[in-house]
C-alpha cells in the first residue's frame, strides 16, 4: 500500500512538472464576437467570411469594406529553468544546507558496532570477599 502510495504521489509530481515546463499555443478564430473554432496544434479553421471582402465603387480604391472575422493566439510560455544554482544562496544559507544534508544522510548511515572485550574473559579470582567480611550486605 505504501508503495503504490508513493509511485501515485511521484507520477502526479512527474505530470506537475510536466504540464508546468510545458508551452503551447491556442490559436482561435472569431466571427464578430462569437468564437467560431479553436486549434492547439495547428491554425484554426476560417469561417470563409474573410474572403468575401467587397470593394466600394467609388473613386477611392483605398476603402475596402473591413471584414467582421478576427484571429486571435494566445501563447502560453512554460518554465525555462528548473533548477536553481547553489551559488545564488548567501553563505548562511549555504552552510546551513550543507549542515541538514550531513545530518541528514548521517541518521541513515550504518554506525560501526564497537566489541564489549570483556564479555568473553571471566572475573579476576577475588582473594578475599570484603562483603562477608565487613557483614555489609545491600538489601
Amino acid at each position: 500500500m505504501k508503495q503504490l502510495f508513493h509511485r501515485s504521489i511521484a507520477v502526479c509530481m512527474a505530470f506537475v512538472v510536466l504540464m508546468t515546463t510545458m508551452s503551447f499555443t491556442i490559436d482561435m478564430h472569431y466571427c464578430g464576437d462569437t468564437m467560431v473554432d479553436y486549434s492547439f496544434f495547428h491554425n484554426a479553421a476560417s469561417c470563409k467570411m474573410e474572403k468575401a471582402v467587397v470593394t466600394l465603387s467609388c473613386d477611392h480604391q483605398e476603402m475596402k469594406k473591413q471584414s467582421c472575422c478576427s484571429d486571435e493566439q494566445l501563447i502560453i510560455t512554460g518554465q525555462d529553468d528548473l533548477k536553481d544554482h547553489f551559488s545564488k544562496l548567501s553563505l548562511e544559507q549555504q552552510v546551513f544546507v550543507a549542515l541538514f544534508a550531513y545530518s541528514y544522510i548521517s541518521q541513515f548511515g550504518v554506525q560501526p558496532l564497537t566489541d564489549v572485550v570483556f564479555v568473553d574473559y571471566p572475573p579476576p579470582f577475588v582473594k578475599r570477599n570484603v562483603q562477608v567480611l565487613h557483614q555489609s550486605f545491600l538489601i
